[in-house]
């Protein structure tokens, strides 16, 4: 199905049609062997870096292009439609890069060029074994000593852990709760850092998740970013962007799940005739459609909100939980509308059901999205 999009400009049509042209290319035709092997594309991610799809955000002044938020998220979407790891690996660097971009010092900013140009990938490490939902508890530590800090801890569900260059710390400098959190850059290659095994994953698979073990790693003083205690401040700004990422990856999602049943539903044919023309069949298909151009629309809403400068986080928080729940639901019957094809490898759906379970869980589970909502209600 043709998405009719309106976009700010011509250059945006432009970056639009550059998504689709790589992801037809590099990611169609090679999602499903890298998804069997369990290997992460990062030479995909270098290509999308080299052609100026990671920085979509960011200002040129640090090589980024300076698009607003809708386009990249658009971009996100049709990145997504190809390859859910891909699309979700480019929503997570956005992520990891956003502390630095947005707090960062005019000298720690230097950084970010070969960070948002793709020869440095990021990872995020907010969430702990014992502190997931509950962020304010974290219990990673970064301890002063001298010109540096001491990190000692454990952060859980990393995603790049074992292929990151950079990790995006958040810790504890202080006392207890969200006052005493701090914000670190840390290279890969520290001493102490230490990637734990891959965890074994139902879906994006050649998305590698694991823990990471900080055994009394050494961080210089110049890579804490903002002042001490304001990491909880940073680590939700910078949730409230990436949940709107994943929002646009749910979306690209369920319209390749669509995009796919309805094709089958056109060709298969029972009791002499397109399985589609059956009413019950059919309406499911159209409720789809309709709730897809819904999470579309709440997701592109919540994202010019942002553009403009204004309060977004409860709308960004509305479309992550309505277009991840979508995507379940319509990866699920894309399922059912193959009936036993689509249990099999040998069409995409299956693979998309298992990949639209874990967008209903990162970037804070659906029922904190709740939380999130509820709270702004409260507050009237």
């Amino acid at each position: 199905m043709t998405v009719d999009r309106i976009l700010p400009t011509d250059e945006a049509r432009d970056l639009l049609d550059l998504a689709t042209e790589l992801a037809d290319r590099e990611l169609a035709p090679k999602v499903t062997a890298y998804e069997e092997r369990a290997e992460f594309p990062r030479e995909v991610l270098r290509t999308l870096g080299r052609a100026g799809l990671l920085g979509l955000p960011y200002p040129e002044q640090y090589g980024g292009a300076a698009q607003p938020y809708e386009v990249y998220l658009q971009v996100l979407e049709i990145l997504a439609s190809r390859w859910l790891a891909v699309a979700e690996a480019v929503s997570v660097h956005t992520l990891s890069c956003y502390p630095l971009a947005q707090f960062g010092t005019d000298e720690q900013r230097k950084l970010l060029p070969d960070m948002i140009g793709g020869e440095l990938l990021g990872a995020y490490c907010l969430t702990e074994p014992q502190g997931g939902s509950d962020a304010a508890a974290l219990t990673t530590r970064a301890a002063r000593d001298g010109d540096g800090y001491v990190l000692t801890g454990t952060k859980a569900w990393i995603t790049h852990a074992r292929v990151a260059d950079f990790y995006t710390v958040f810790c504890r400098t202080g006392g207890p709760g969200p006052k005493g959190i701090s914000c670190l850059l840390a290279d890969r290659a520290t001493p102490g850092i230490v990637p734990q095994a891959a965890e074994r994953t139902m879906g994006l698979r050649s998305s590698p998740v694991a823990q990471i073990a900080f055994d009394g790693a050494r961080v210089p003083a110049e890579r804490l970013i903002g002042a001490e205690g304001t990491g909880f401040t940073i680590a939700m700004s910078a949730l409230d962007s990436g949940r709107l990422g994943i929002a646009a990856c749910a979306v690209g999602l369920a319209q390749a799940a669509l995009d796919y049943a309805v094709d089958y539903a056109r060709q298969r044919r029972q009791f002499g005739r397109a399985i589609i023309d059956f009413q019950g069949l059919g309406f499911i298909l159209a409720d789809h459609a309709t709730q897809i151009s819904a999470a579309r629309a709440l997701t592109l809403a919540a994202a010019r909100l942002r553009d403009a400068g204004r309060p977004y986080a409860t709308e960004a928080a509305k479309a992550k939980l309505f277009a991840t729940d979508v995507a379940m639901r319509v990866t699920t019957d894309a399922v059912q509308v193959l009936g036993g094809a689509g249990y099999v490898a040998d069409h995409p759906v299956e693979r998309y059901m298992r990949e639209a379970k874990v967008l209903q869980i990162v970037e804070g589970t659906n029922q904190i999205q709740r939380v999130v909502i509820s709270r702004a209600l409260a507050k009237g």
